[in-house]
């Protein structure tokens, strides 16, 4: 992994000391080394982690041969052996042993039709100093980020994160109220709005084009829901299952290129173990460290079950029990997420990186699993939502005010009461809009409520919904379980989940791999049938199917734990304390009176709130820490 930054301008050369600063506050993605390059109009910085070819050979900016094209590069390319095989057939000569310049030389023969040869997690940036135009690209499910900000007078500012585009005076500071009220929303931010005014996320499986000309629109060059559309047919549900399999080993195989120490995340879930188990056929299983931490509350806690996975796999599995509030370091980790974030499982993601990053430099994990194979458990709400769309939606109402008397609070994971309360306020939805409040913190009401009205007027444009309805109507004439997977690797992936596993890793340099998102295996689950991924209410079947040959029949059939921290627990304690004490602050974004009294019914057990007070802390964190420019 590596954190890139650049900026490109018509008006005047970009100054060398802004491009040096940008590069300096990337240091924790790229420890190993530090460069620069600069031409006329444009300056390029890059920090290097060394995986593949640790020489100084790896160094960039990188250029050709001819140094008429210079590349700055953040990812993996895991193909890049084959596509330098080809290229080779094709008279290309190779200076080094490095995917970059793989790359680099790739845009040279095919252009921006590169990209669909690529296979891989990636943003780059490549400055073709001939015709004057800079490409930026981002891999199709966007694992590795690129902020960027179009200049006036043509041009643009970039860097994989917005800590370091913000040395740009040109960048501003101004909050756009659009995403804190989808920040409200979700606890995270889309990447139509990023948390700056201005600035850009450029969008997975997108390309951009800058010239004189102007920076040029994003265009796609990856059309996920058309895969979705056009279903694959098998002779049966074993044969789909043994193509799966082979992807699966395939995709871990090419990931276990590297020329440093290579190890696992293992819960002991089905993704990770999957994984692992692959990883635990290519090579001898005491040679694969397997990693994994958990809490003192025992509801939160998988060590059991990881410890387990690892005896059966045999790997040399290392785990840790976490026994402290982690309140502590929450400004830390606010700090490194870069945006306004506060899925709790950033937490124990933080907290396992750092852990793992003793002994190896790049992990394997199971991410991606649950969205792109339905293991979520809101696509059995949204089954049975889609089942009992006739009850009326005052029976609805009646039931879920009847709860709050009869069915106590228990904190636990994700527990049944939880589900229950948030299954009844969003079933008188519609499809789309029910798979949307599953997933939703603040609905807008309550929004309008906790925002001080100074903030609440610029912020009411911002409906994330919107987006999720665009989302919904793309794959036209699918399934609405499908289109609800869909939508999901649209935000929730790409925007939650995929943003949790970057910022916490790269706080600590340590590359993650993700092997059920080769975008092979993705393409392979949009083609199936809804039934083979969910079949009746049975989640991941076909994920399961598949291992049965490797896993055993505990692991297959074990219900999803998820990976989020007791933040339930915390708030009764230091974190709660916190959460107090910041209501004194009189420049406060917050409704004080809302905040105590959900605080309040958290605390005696009328309500879990901790989703609400847990963003309302990250929030402020943020805005009084994690904002700032390194």
């Amino acid at each position: 992994m590596c954190g890139i930054c650049g900026k490109l301008s018509w008006r005047c050369p970009p100054d060398r000391n802004l491009i040096e600063k940008m590069t300096r506050s990337l240091i924790h993605r790229g420890p190993d080394m530090e460069g620069v390059y600069f031409d006329t109009s444009i300056g390029l910085g890059h920090r290097r982690l060394s995986v593949i070819d640790t020489s100084d050979s790896g160094r960039q900016p990188m250029s050709d041969s001819t140094g008429l094209f210079w590349i700055v590069f953040n990812g993996e390319i895991y193909n890049y052996r084959k596509i330098r095989e080809n290229l080779q057939r094709l008279r290309v000569r190779f200076g080094t042993n490095t995917d970059t310049e793989v790359v680099l030389e790739s845009f040279k023969m095919w252009g921006v039709k590169c990209l669909d040869h690529l296979n891989g997690m990636f943003a780059f940036a490549i400055w073709d100093k001939k015709e004057q135009t800079l490409l930026l690209a981002r891999d199709r499910l966007g694992k590795k980020p690129l902020f960027y900000k179009p200049l006036p007078g043509g041009g643009l500012v970039f860097a994989s994160e917005l800590k370091a585009l913000r040395h740009d005076p040109e960048v501003g500071s101004e909050w756009n109220m659009k995403a804190v009220s989808h920040y409200l929303s979700l606890n995270y931010t889309l990447t139509a709005e990023p948390i700056i005014q201005g600035v850009r996320k450029l969008e997975a499986a997108h390309y951009l084009l800058s010239d004189k000309r102007g920076s040029g629109k994003e265009i796609r060059y990856w059309d996920l829901a058309k895969k979705f559309q056009t279903k694959t047919r098998f002779s049966s549900e074993e044969e789909a299952g043994e193509a799966l399999s082979e992807l699966i080993d395939d995709s871990v195989r090419l990931r276990m290129v590297s020329d440093v120490p290579l190890g696992a995340f293992l819960s002991g879930g089905i993704d990770s173990s999957c994984i692992t188990a692959a990883l635990c056929r290519e090579r001898k299983p005491k040679e694969n460290k397997t990693f994994s931490i958990g809490f003192r509350e025992k509801t939160y806690s998988e060590l059991e079950y990881a410890r387990s996975m690892g005896e059966f796999l045999g790997s040399d599995h290392y785990g840790k029990t976490v026994d402290a509030d982690m309140a502590s370091i929450l400004p830390e980790i606010v700090y490194y997420a870069d945006e306004p974030f506060a899925d709790t499982s950033i937490i124990p993601t933080y907290i396992l990186a750092e852990y793992a990053r003793q002994y190896v430099t790049v992990c394997l994990s199971g991410d991606g699993g649950d969205e792109i194979f339905a293991g979520y458990e809101t696509y059995a709400a949204d089954k049975i939502h889609h089942m009992t769309k006739w009850i009326p939606g005052w029976c609805a109402t009646g039931l879920e005010k009847m709860m709050d008397v009869i069915l106590p609070v228990s904190y636990g994971k994700v527990s049944t009461d939880y589900k229950l309360r948030k299954f009844l306020k969003g079933h008188s939805h519609s499809d789309a809009q029910a798979h949307y409040s599953w997933r939703t913190i603040f609905s807008d009401e309550e929004k309008d409520e906790i925002l001080l009205s100074q903030y609440r007027d610029d912020s009411e444009e911002g409906d994330p919904y919107t987006h999720f309805e665009k989302y919904w109507d793309e794959p036209e004439g699918c399934h609405y379980l499908d289109r609800a997977m869909y939508v999901d690797i649209k935000t929730w992936l790409t925007d939650d989940i995929l943003v949790k596993v970057d910022r916490a890793t790269m706080a600590h340099s340590l590359e993650v791999r993700c092997p059920l998102l080769d975008y092979r295996i993705v393409e392979f689950a949009a083609s199936l049938p809804v039934s083979m991924k969910m079949k009746f209410f049975k989640k991941k079947h076909i994920l399961r199917l598949s291992q049965k040959n490797f896993l055993p029949p505990a692991v297959l059939s074990r219900r999803k734990q998820g990976f989020n921290a007791p933040v339930s627990h915390w708030l009764t304690s230091s974190m709660g304390l916190f959460y107090m004490k910041m209501m004194d602050d009189p420049e406060l974004w917050f409704n004080k009176e809302m905040m105590r009294t959900m605080y309040d019914e958290h605390k005696v057990g009328r309500r879990d709130n901790s989703l609400k007070l847990f963003s309302l802390i990250s929030f402020y964190l943020w805005i009084n820490n994690g904002n700032k420019i390194p």
